[in-house]
């Protein structure tokens, strides 16, 4: 019934162990999101200058979010990669895998060479290192939230939203330490060599995120799965299936979300798109269409720093109302407003005002999109079984997640074919894309009070049946 709070599986640790599960999501977010937002800021106000030299302004600002963009189409392969080790092994080895694999490619990424040094060859590189930060970051996040949402029993939303709200607090990291960067060393030396120091910087980062990760212990639902061993498990559309053997998953989870999920799956795509579409646009593609637009980059920069650091609370106070009026109303309000708000932010961009921008920003990034973003980190987890959560709601999320690293290359491309224009046109198509997230918000139904701890469940099961 509605209001009831989800029981979960006692954690050894209690609420010691639970602050650590949070703590660890929170802080290995901000760091796999500081690497993987860093090459969002500078491939929209560095990478067109630095690996794609060859090209005119607008051209090479698609080439780079083209690059931008092979990240995310990456994501699903690790959501699917890191997902099937994780619903088979336990969560926290994924996790300290794929910081490791982040911070080490975001370190390479420092040391890169440059078009002007080894010609094309340069972005070749850029594109491949792009790539398994896509799988590293594809594999993360899945397994932060479950981290959070699993060791959990009341508050899920709040919880888990933790997760969510390290990818804003990783931009305004990132953001910060270029924008510092540019400003120690001046635009020439910045452009020559200071957008490295932020790249380099991982590994200190890497050393903080390992020693914090490595303290939490694997979460209490998955520990009662592996210890059922063969026990039948309960999937989230009520039919038994065959237990897993002794890491008490699914031999092949990706199967078992395909044959027992299907509808949650493409629903739960479906439900995201939006809320990434608007990322993109707001934390990538408004960034070089303001610099375009004539404002200074350190004030774009400023503005992008301000909204992210304000998105932190947004996103975990929309998830918290979440957990006591519904994850439902809160999506469904967000992809109202942000489809409205799409035909404001650009006359406001180009009014040219500071101010304005920075409202723009703050009430697009702060305020309307942790509406729709916040509560997705409970709302995916609690669509699948404890077998193949880990690989379900991953892909889910890194299949919508598609949209925020191709919406800035499609309205670059938009704005290249008209001339500088198009504006128009992408606030349509983000305005199309909510309205796609509240006809799936509906059909979806409420999640709330879904149970994750399968074998347990004697609450209410969410509304979408595979």
């Amino acid at each position: 019934m509605a209001g009831t709070a989800p029981s979960r599986v006692p954690s050894p640790g209690g609420e010691a162990q639970l602050r650590r599960a949070v703590t660890s999501s929170f802080f290995g977010s901000v760091i796999e999101y500081y690497d993987f937002l860093l090459y969002a800021t500078a491939s929209a106000v560095v990478f067109s200058k630095v690996f794609f030299t060859g090209l005119d302004p607008l051209a090479g600002t698609v080439a780079s979010f083209g690059t931008f963009a092979a990240g995310y189409l990456a994501r699903p392969l690790g959501g699917i990669v890191f997902g099937h080790f994780g619903d088979r092994l336990g969560r926290k080895r994924m996790l300290v895998t794929t910081m490791t694999l982040m911070g080490t490619v975001s370190f390479l990424i420092g040391v890169l060479p440059t078009y002007e040094q080894v010609g094309s060859a340069a972005a070749v590189l850029l594109v491949l290192l792009r790539v398994l930060q896509g799988v590293a970051v594809g594999g993360e996040w899945g397994g932060a939230v479950l981290m959070s949402a699993e060791h959990a029993g009341s508050r899920r939303g709040l919880w888990a939203s933790f997760t969510n709200a390290g990818a804003p607090f990783g931009m305004v990291l990132s953001t910060a330490a270029l924008t510092g960067t540019g400003a120690l060393v001046g635009e020439d030396a910045f452009l020559a060599w200071g957008w490295r120091i932020p790249f380099l910087l991982s590994i200190a980062l890497l050393a903080v995120g390992l020693f914090v990760r490595l303290r939490v212990e694997e979460t209490p639902v998955f520990a009662a799965a592996r210890a059922g061993g063969g026990r039948a498990d309960r999937s989230s559309d009520g039919k038994s299936s065959a237990g897993g053997g002794r890491s008490g998953g699914s031999r092949v989870p990706l199967l078992d979300v395909l044959r027992h999920h299907p509808r949650n799956l493409l629903l739960a795509v479906a439900v995201g798109l939006a809320a990434f579409v608007a990322q993109g646009t707001l934390t990538t593609f408004l960034i070089a269409y303001g610099v375009q637009a004539y404002h200074e980059r350190q004030t774009v920069l400023n503005a992008l720093t301000l909204s992210s650091a304000l998105a932190v609370p947004g996103i975990i106070g929309w998830s918290a109302l979440s957990d006591r009026v519904g994850r439902r109303p809160v999506v469904l309000s967000g992809a109202v407003a942000m489809g409205v708000f799409a035909f404001v932010l650009f006359p406001m961009t180009d009014a040219r005002n500071a101010l304005l921008l920075t409202a723009a920003l703050v009430l697009g990034q702060s305020v309307i999109h942790p509406m729709m973003y916040g509560p997705l980190a409970a709302l995916y987890a609690e669509l699948f079984s404890t077998r193949s959560r880990y690989t379900g709601a991953s892909l889910g999320y890194q299949l919508a997640g598609l949209g925020a690293g191709l919406a800035p290359l499609l309205f670059a491309e938009i704005r290249r074919a008209t001339g500088g224009g198009g504006t128009l046109s992408v606030s349509l198509i983000i305005a199309g894309f909510c309205a796609l997230t509240v006809v799936s918000v509906l059909l979806l139904g409420e999640t709330r009070d879904r149970e994750l701890s399968d074998a347990e469940a004697t609450g209410p099961r969410p509304l979408a049946r595979s």
